[in-house]
C-alpha cells in the first residue's frame, strides 16, 4: 500500500512557477511546492504504509459497486451528491478527509476533535472556522466549501500534484491536463487508479465496509474508462444542464479564484478560459460515448431541471436505473425534500457575452444534446439568467 506521487507534473509545476512575474506570488508557490507539498506527501506516505499494519481489517475491506456522479461543473452534481449522500448506505469523503487520505491520519483528527470538544472548549474548532472563512470566502457565494463538507474526490490527488485543483492556483490550462486521464499510458492510469481505490477502501473501512462509495467529480468525465478498469462493477449518474448556464458559471467561478490569487495577466486568464471552454464540449460528450461502449454498466442520465424542481422523482428514477432499492428511511427523506422548493434564483447573473462565448457555436457543437433535452426553447431566457449554486 504505497502512496502515489506524480513527479512529472510536480516538475512541470515548478517550471511554470518559475515563469511567474510576481515575485511574492512566485516565492509563495515555491514554498508550497518545495516545502509544504513534499512534507505533506512524505507524512501521508508513511501513514499510508502504516495503515495496513495498524489496521489489519483494512485487508478484508472491499469496494463494491461504487456510484460515480459526473457531469459538467455547475450541472447539479453537488446537489445530486447531497441528496444521495443522505442515504445511509453510501459513504462519502469530507474535504479534510481528502487531504488526509490515510486511516491513521483520519483517526488522529477524530481523536483531536474529541479532545477539543471535551477538554479545550472547542478552541481548535473556532480557529478552523476562522480559517475556513479566509480560505473559502471569495467563492463561497458560488460554491460552498468547508472542511467537513463533502467535496470532489479529485482533491485526494492535490498533495500528489495530480489534481485539477492545481489549476485554481496556476491557470496554465494549455500546459496542464488533469482531464484526459483515459488517454494516458496504461501503466500511468493503473498507478493513479490503484491509489484512488486504496483511498476509497480506507474511507469504507472508516465509515462502514457494508456501504457503497458515492463520488461526485466533474473532472472524472475524462476518466470514465479508467474508472471502469479499476471498478468493473461501477455505476454512473450523469448530470445534464443547459451549457448556456454551466459554461459561463464555471468560468466565473474559476476567474474569481484566479483574481484572488494576485496579479495574473489578462492574456493568461483569457487563454485558460478558451481552453476550458473547449474542454467543456468534451465534458458533455465523452462520458456517454464511453458508457455506450459498455452497455452492461448501470447508468442514469439526469436532467438538471427535474433535479431542482422535482428531486424526489429524479432520485427515484436514478435508483431504478442503477438497480437500487429505496429504504423506508430514505423514502421519508425524499418526501421531505419534495415538500420544499429546491430551485432558488440568486443575485448572480452570468452571460455568455461576459466571456466572449458564441451561443451558435455552443449550439452547433452540442446539437445532439440540445435536441435530446430541448434546451433551445429556453435559450433566449438563459442568456439573461443564472440559477442556484450547485
Amino acid at each position: 500500500m504505497f502512496y502515489y506521487f506524480d513527479f512529472l507534473i510536480w516538475f512541470k509545476l515548478l517550471r511554470l512557477v518559475a515563469k511567474e512575474p510576481d515575485k511574492r506570488r512566485r516565492r509563495g508557490l515555491f514554498r508550497l511546492l518545495l516545502l509544504r507539498v513534499p512534507a505533506r506527501a512524505t507524512l501521508t506516505a508513511i501513514c499510508f504504509f502504516l495503515d495496513g499494519i495498524l489496521f489489519p481489517g483494512l485487508w478484508r475491506t472491499r469496494v463494491r459497486a461504487p456510484v460515480f456522479i459526473i457531469g459538467h461543473a455547475r450541472s447539479g452534481t453537488t446537489l445530486a451528491h447531497r441528496l444521495m449522500g443522505e442515504d445511509q448506505r453510501f459513504s462519502v469523503f469530507k474535504y479534510y478527509e481528502l487531504l488526509l487520505p490515510s486511516l491513521l491520519q483520519k483517526k488522529v483528527v477524530r481523536l483531536m476533535a474529541w479532545l477539543d470538544a471535551a477538554v479545550l472548549g472547542r478552541v481548535i474548532e473556532r480557529r478552523l472556522q476562522a480559517w475556513e472563512k479566509r480560505k473559502f470566502g471569495p467563492t463561497q457565494h458560488i460554491h460552498k466549501m468547508g472542511l467537513t463538507i463533502p467535496e470532489e474526490d479529485d482533491l485526494l490527488y492535490f498533495n500528489s500534484c495530480a489534481s485539477g485543483f492545481w489549476l485554481t492556483k496556476l491557470p496554465y490550462m494549455d500546459s496542464l491536463d488533469f482531464f484526459h486521464i483515459d488517454q494516458r499510458s496504461p501503466g500511468s492510469r493503473r498507478r493513479m487508479m490503484k491509489f484512488y481505490k486504496e483511498c476509497v477502501r480506507r474511507q469504507l473501512y472508516l465509515n462502514g465496509s457494508n456501504r457503497f462509495h458515492l463520488s461526485k467529480n466533474p473532472t472524472y468525465c475524462g476518466r470514465v474508462e479508467s474508472l471502469l478498469e479499476a471498478f468493473p462493477d461501477a455505476r454512473f449518474v450523469v448530470l445534464y444542464r443547459n451549457p448556456y448556464e454551466t459554461i459561463p458559471s464555471l468560468l466565473k467561478l474559476l476567474n474569481v479564484g484566479w483574481k484572488h490569487q494576485g496579479n495574473l495577466s489578462a492574456e493568461r486568464i483569457s487563454s485558460s478560459n478558451r481552453v476550458m471552454t473547449n474542454l467543456s464540449y468534451e465534458t458533455y460528450l465523452y462520458p456517454l460515448e464511453v458508457l455506450q461502449r459498455h452497455p452492461e454498466t448501470p447508468c442514469a442520465v439526469v436532467d438538471y431541471r427535474q433535479l431542482t424542481t422535482d428531486p424526489k422523482t429524479a432520485v427515484e428514477k436514478v435508483y431504478a436505473d442503477l438497480g437500487l432499492e429505496i429504504t423506508p428511511e430514505y423514502q421519508s427523506f425524499l418526501e421531505a425534500e419534495a415538500s420544499q422548493s429546491r430551485k432558488h434564483e440568486t443575485e448572480h447573473r452570468y452571460s455568455l457575452a461576459e466571456f466572449g462565448l458564441d451561443d451558435e457555436e455552443i449550439r452547433r457543437r452540442l446539437a445532439a444534446l440540445f435536441e435530446k433535452f430541448q434546451w433551445e426553447e429556453n435559450a433566449n431566457k438563459i442568456n439573461k439568467k443564472e440559477f442556484d449554486n450547485v
